[in-house]
C-alpha cells in the first residue's frame, strides 16, 4: 500500500474498530462467606485478551482517572508530521485535538486547527474560527473516536459486541506469541475492521497486531508495533509504528510510520464545558 493511503487516514492512523466486544460472564462461589466471582470464558482466546487487560489495567482503572491530556506526534517517512494536544474525557467519550503543528492534517490551512466531539457535535476551527464544510466535519468524526479508541483500545478489547478466535501459537524473532483474531459485531450491515493480537505469552502483554481499515476499503492488514510505559499505575503503548503487512505479518519494505504519545497526565479536572465550540 502506498504511504499516500496511508497517511491519507489523518492523523487517527486508520481505524474505525466497531468498539464492541462480549462480556465476560461470571459465575460465584462462597468459601468462608468471601464471595469470589470467577470468570467464564467463551474460547481460549477470550480468556487470553482477559489476562492482557488485567496486566495492563482494566476499564474500570482507566475510568476512575477521569480524563487525560498528552502530545500526540505522528510522522510519515517524508518526515511531515503532525502534532497535537489531546484531551478527553472518559465518561460520555468526549474528544478535543489541537493541532499545533499540521503538516500532514489540513497542510493548506495555516495556524492553530482544533476539532471536537462535545457528546453531541463534532466540530472544527481554524485559528479560532468555525469551519462548517461537511467533508472536514467527516474527517473530524472520523478522528475524534478513533484517537479515543487507539488510547482506550486494550481496555475496551472486553466490550460487549467482539467475536475472540484462537489461532495458534507462532514464533517471532524468538519471541512466543498466542495469536488471537478478534471481529466485531456490525450493527449498521457495514463490514467492521479485523484485528489479530500477538500476545507475548511471558509478558501477557499484545506487542503487536494486524488490523484492517474497512471504513476505508482497506482490507489488506497494517501491522502495528508498541512498546509500553507504566504510567499511574496503567501500562499504556506509547510508542507506536505501523506499516503495510500480511496475515502473516511479513511487512513490506516500506519505512514505519511513527507514532509516540508523550506528557501523558491523567486526572486534570477536564469539564464538558471544555470542549464545547
Amino acid at each position: 500500500m502506498k504511504i499516500k493511503l496511508l497517511t491519507s487516514v489523518l492523523l487517527g492512523l486508520s481505524l474505525v474498530a466497531c468498539k464492541n466486544d462480549k462480556q465476560t460472564a461470571t459465575s460465584e462461589t462462597q468459601t468462608d462467606s468471601v464471595k469470589i466471582v470467577a470468570p467464564k470464558f467463551e474460547n481460549k482466546g477470550q480468556e487470553l485478551v482477559y489476562t492482557m487487560v488485567q496486566k495492563v489495567g482494566d476499564l474500570s482503572q482507566l475510568y476512575d482517572k477521569k480524563d487525560v491530556v498528552y502530545t500526540y506526534t505522528y510522522q510519515t517517512p517524508d518526515g511531515k508530521t503532525d502534532i497535537t494536544t489531546e484531551k478527553y474525557i472518559f465518561d460520555g467519550q468526549l474528544s478535543y485535538g489541537a493541532y499545533k503543528k499540521h503538516e500532514r492534517t489540513l497542510p493548506d490551512l495555516s495556524g492553530l486547527i482544533e476539532q471536537g466531539y462535545d457528546g453531541n457535535e463534532f466540530w472544527l476551527k481554524n485559528d479560532g474560527k468555525s469551519l462548517t464544510d461537511e467533508k472536514l466535519l467527516k474527517m473530524v468524526a472520523f478522528n475524534r473516536p478513533t484517537n479515543f479508541y487507539w488510547f482506550t483500545m486494550m481496555q475496551k478489547l472486553l466490550d460487549p459486541g467482539i467475536n475472540y478466535e484462537y489461532l495458534n501459537e507462532k514464533t517471532i524473532d524468538s519471541v512466543n506469541y498466542d495469536v488471537v483474531k478478534i471481529t466485531f459485531e456490525s450493527t449498521d450491515g457495514k463490514p467492521k475492521d479485523i484485528y489479530q493480537l500477538y500476545l507475548n505469552k511471558e509478558t501477557h502483554l499484545v506487542d503487536q497486531f494486524l488490523f484492517t481499515v474497512a471504513d476505508f476499503g482497506k482490507i489488506d492488514p497494517l501491522l502495528m508495533k508498541l512498546e509500553y510505559e507504566t504510567i499511574d499505575g496503567l501500562m499504556i503503548p506509547t510508542k507506536r509504528k505501523y506499516k503495510a503487512s500480511n496475515w502473516d505479518a511479513k511487512v513490506t519494505d516500506e519505512p514505519w510510520i511513527q507514532v509516540n504519545w508523550t506528557d501523558i497526565k491523567f486526572n486534570n479536572g477536564l469539564k464538558k464545558s471544555d470542549f464545547k465550540k
